[in-house]
């Protein structure tokens, strides 16, 4: 089977099952094929070493990444169409002690395509009345819960009159209103170099793809602070998690109380009918007078028999 082929055949699974991701790991004699889904790390196939080594080259090619390099980690991106639609793939590259390479390919899907079904359809418009009150905005829960199409949906309900800037790492949703930027560490544009950037261009809403160090933190507080709406996500466990990242940041309690709008901690969820959808905790800042556990939340699903017992036990911690 020649490479492309066989490429191809595996990301057609990969996208049957909505995976996230998809990983090519060296073992002794051979690589593994696996790839990342809802229910957990699920094997595709082994391939024998030589093969797995023409498709990574084939990958690394695509990528934009050195094929002679196998040992440093490399970062790279492709765009493929399959089955009618174009997905990106986000491409890393690292070389184990044995000097085995790995790759592991991040599937974003279309997020225009793609809109979260909500557990709670109220949820939603909920959310869009509290965009009014500025603020910032953040989001908390694993990578591939939708986060960032929740965010977009939120951006796109805003007046056409609204100016609206978005800085990730990568660009996960094409959309043509607004002005999106890409980190680009080896070029000098990380996240707070952009948003030093973005602020000069007087927007009226920044999408932060993530708040992941002191500098991105404390310049989304003070564009916050400054009258700008700021959506972003960040790393937390749970609602109350999200607190304490920030203060990790050096975000001080005075600054979290001034600046928060609300925290949203977000998980896609499979039902009894193996759909998809979206279940939301959130509070309103800076007194959580609104808002929902995740907990009650959970539990309420359950209830309504729209989950079953071992996916309430598999999510009740968050």
């Amino acid at each position: 089977m020649e490479i492309k082929q066989l490429f191809h055949e595996i990301m057609t699974l990969a996208l049957a099952k909505q995976a996230s991701d998809v990983y090519f790991l060296p073992k002794r004699d051979n690589y593994e094929v696996k790839m990342h889904t809802l229910q957990g790390a699920l094997q595709l196939s082994n391939l024998d070493n030589e093969t797995a080594r023409r498709l990574l080259t084939y990958c690394k090619y695509r990528g934009g990444l050195s094929i002679a390099e196998r040992r440093r980690p490399q970062l790279g991106s492709l765009d493929l169409p399959v089955d009618k639609q174009l997905i990106r793939l986000r491409l890393a590259t690292v070389g184990s002690f044995n000097q085995q390479e790995a790759l592991v390919l991040r599937i974003i899907y279309d997020g225009q395509a793609h809109h979260c079904q909500f557990f709670n359809p109220e949820v939603l418009p909920q959310l869009k009345r509290l965009t009014s009150s500025r603020g910032l905005f953040l989001f908390a829960g694993p990578t591939g819960s939708g986060k960032t199409t929740t965010i977009y949906e939120l951006a796109r309900s805003l007046p056409e009159t609204e100016m609206v800037m978005a800085i990730e790492d990568p660009v996960e949703i094409f959309e043509e209103r607004f002005l999106q930027l890409e980190v680009n560490d080896a070029a000098g544009m990380s996240y707070g170099q952009l948003l030093k950037v973005g602020l000069r261009q007087r927007p009226d809403v920044f999408i932060i793809g993530e708040i992941r160090d002191r500098k991105t933190a404390q310049i989304a507080i003070r564009a916050a602070l400054s009258g700008h709406l700021v959506l972003s996500t960040i790393h937390a466990q749970n609602l109350a998690g999200i607190k304490a990242r920030l203060l990790d940041l050096k975000v001080s309690e005075d600054q979290y109380q001034a600046a928060l709008t609300a925290v949203v901690y977000q998980r896609l969820l499979p039902t009894c009918n193996q759909e998809t959808r979206a279940l939301l905790a959130w509070q309103s800042q800076p007194a959580p007078q609104s808002g929902s556990s995740w907990e009650l939340e959970l539990n309420r699903i359950q209830k309504q028999g729209m989950i079953t017992n071992e996916c309430y036990e598999a999510f009740k911690q968050g």
